[in-house]
């Protein structure tokens, strides 16, 4: 009887022993989680423009510029300063005189290496619909900024573009800060000019028979081409095929019918075009270090 007795009394104080160890163990947990550092999951941030434009300007000594994404159009000037540009995960060494073309939903930063003046002119679809551009030129202009290559880069291919571009955004930020009489009137004209200006520097490396008309299939392919232009394999027929879910011998006829040329001249000429835009900075490069 008194075995029983003691029998019982050991595997009551068992089990108050694996209890004990148990709720010491849950008092453990709930304090190891009140010390941790606070983990909020941080979103990416995503801008929003509530006019039809906006003029902004910073300067920056350190990456203040995270991660982001917008809903409208920004154009991003170097006035002094060098640092990387990151967009959609491909990155571009910046310095001053680079103009940067960043369309709705692309993932950008800017990585500072040395204090660096930004100018920034952003726009959405209200502006690009005014009067200012004509009804006749509002949806070429749409499709041309929407279907800009989202790679990193000056967008600017032309050198004779570039020069043009400097002297209008100075001339931005003298009537900004003069606030003289027609200012505002002032800025929207060379604001204008400066758009028009990317415009015909994207539509540059577009196909002559690519417009507003065309297929947004036949659009997601020249992207892809572009944004691929450097990895050999990942622009053959096959490749692309495969990443367009259609038959090799299909795409072809499909090119050639949205582009009026076939893919491999397609390839070739912006091949050239690249070469003959990086032999201007080349040049221009060397001619600036004479001067």
């Amino acid at each position: 009887m008194n075995i029983h007795i003691f029998q019982k009394i050991t595997a009551l104080s068992d089990l108050g022993s694996s209890f004990s160890n148990l709720l010491l163990y849950v008092l453990f947990f709930f304090l190891f989680v009140s010390l941790r550092p606070n983990r909020k999951i941080h979103k990416m941030k995503r801008e929003n423009l509530h006019q039809p434009f906006e003029i902004c300007f910073s300067e920056l000594d350190e990456s203040q510029l995270k991660e982001h994404d917008h809903t409208f159009f920004e154009l991003v000037y170097i006035l002094s300063g060098t640092g990387i540009q990151w967009i959609n995960n491909n990155k571009f060494p910046y310095h001053d005189g680079h103009l940067f073309m960043i369309t709705p939903g692309d993932i950008h930063s800017f990585d500072i290496h040395t204090t660096t003046k930004f100018v920034y002119i952003k726009f959405n679809d209200i502006y690009i619909h005014s009067a200012v551009f004509g009804a006749e030129n509002i949806q070429r202009l749409e499709f041309i900024l929407q279907h800009a290559n989202h790679r990193p880069g000056c967008i600017l291919r032309n050198q004779t573009d570039k020069l043009l571009v400097k002297p209008m955004i100075e001339a931005i930020i003298r009537e900004y800060v003069n606030r003289n009489i027609y200012s505002s009137e002032i800025i929207t004209q060379l604001i204008n000019t400066i758009v028009i200006v990317v415009a015909r520097n994207i539509a540059m490396f577009l196909p002559e028979q690519i417009d507003e008309n065309s297929e947004e299939k036949s659009l997601n392919i020249l992207q892809y081409i572009q944004s691929n232009i450097c990895y050999p394999e990942k622009i053959k027929a096959k490749a692309i095929s495969q990443h367009f879910g259609i038959s090799p011998n299909y795409l072809g006829r499909y090119f050639k019918k949205q582009t009026n040329e076939t893919m491999q001249q397609y390839i070739l000429n912006y091949k050239m075009k690249m070469v003959k835009w990086k032999a201007v900075r080349i040049r221009t490069s060397r001619l600036c270090a004479l001067l």
